[in-house]
């Protein structure tokens, strides 16, 4: 019967653990070379997809990986290579480019592979922990993730091996993200309804613009305005003068202030005389979580949004904000 751990004894398996799989991951740098350029070249050559398959626990590891591809800019997808063979091969075209995990480089259903995937012309870069393996000689390129020993204390289960495996995943995938010059934009573009991307989007991404947003000169009555503030289904218009330049807004809590206060005849009065002059304003360039944070700060519902020269070009509201989820 195996012995119970005790509290030092836990916490010393614990480190033991992540120590082995650290340094197997150290291991990795002297093996940085050629191979890894040639393979980073493939993947960014490729014109299709990167088709990534493994078999079991790798075959998680790959999955991650495919992700990974996927977020940062190079279409990918996983393949389980039981299935493959009832189909899913279908998916697999000649411009796509496959990347097969094996920690052996001996597994069956990947093996079987190698054949149908040489006959449709596929590049094929291997992740094996044995470079001289069926999968490894048969590849285009092959990266060596080889390991001393799992940290699995039973030396089974699949553990260091797999840690090994997606940081060499990790390497090529971002990394070849940057080769293809992959933008904080690009990523938000991809992630629209996570928290990173939402931290990305711009406030361009957000406001409300052309007939959503409604802009007036500044010589014309509050009666006029409220008509163009009503066809827009707004709350508030951005006020111009002759330049087109921004001089002020005008919103809900501004008529009802001034009705409270003057009374209808304030309806007949041009509209400048009534707004709010020079009002907090964001470009729109800026990331939307400025806005928002110059919103909670000033107390503002509205901020209108203008060029490098102060024209308006739209209007961030903060149930703008809301709908993307800031709020």
């Amino acid at each position: 019967m195996a012995r119970v751990l005790g509290k030092k004894d836990t916490v010393r398996e614990a480190r033991k653990i992540l120590k082995i799989e650290s340094e197997a991951i150290r291991g990795l740098l002297p093996r940085i070379g050629r191979s890894f350029e040639k393979a980073l070249d493939l993947l960014y050559q490729c014109s299709g997809r990167v088709i990534v398959t493994g078999m079991g626990k790798t075959g998680f590891i790959a999955r991650k990986i495919s992700a990974t591809l996927a977020s940062t800019g190079t279409p990918s997808l996983y393949l389980h290579p039981g299935e493959a063979f009832h189909g899913d091969l279908g998916m697999v075209i000649e411009k796509d480019l496959v990347v097969a995990l094996s920690h052996s480089g001996e597994t069956e259903e990947v093996v079987r592979l190698l054949s149908p995937l040489k006959k449709l012309g596929v590049k094929i870069i291997a992740l094996t922990g044995n470079i001289r393996s069926t999968l490894g000689r048969n590849a285009d390129v092959a990266l060596d993730i080889s390991i001393s020993r799992e940290a699995c204390p039973l030396g089974l289960a699949p553990s260091t091996s797999t840690a090994v495996a997606l940081a060499m995943g990790d390497a090529l995938a971002l990394t070849l993200s940057k080769k293809k010059g992959f933008r904080q934009e690009d990523f938000a573009f991809l992630h629209p309804g996570g928290n990173l991307g939402k931290k990305l989007l711009k406030v361009k991404d957000l406001m409300r613009k052309g007939k959503d947003h409604p802009v007036v000169r500044e010589d014309i009555s509050v009666k006029s305005a409220l008509f163009a503030i009503t066809k827009a289904r707004a709350g508030s218009c951005s006020v111009v003068n002759k330049s087109r330049k921004l001089i002020g807004i005008f919103t809900d809590g501004d008529l009802r202030r001034q009705l409270r206060e003057n009374g209808e005849q304030i309806l007949l009065k041009p509209i400048y005389q009534v707004a709010t002059k020079n009002p907090f304003v964001i470009h729109q360039d800026h990331l939307a979580a400025e806005a928002l944070h110059i919103l909670r700060e000033k107390k503002v519902d509205e901020i209108p949004v203008v060029d490098r020269k102060g024209r308006p070009v739209g209007l961030l509201d903060v149930q703008d904000l809301l709908k993307a989820g800031f709020v």
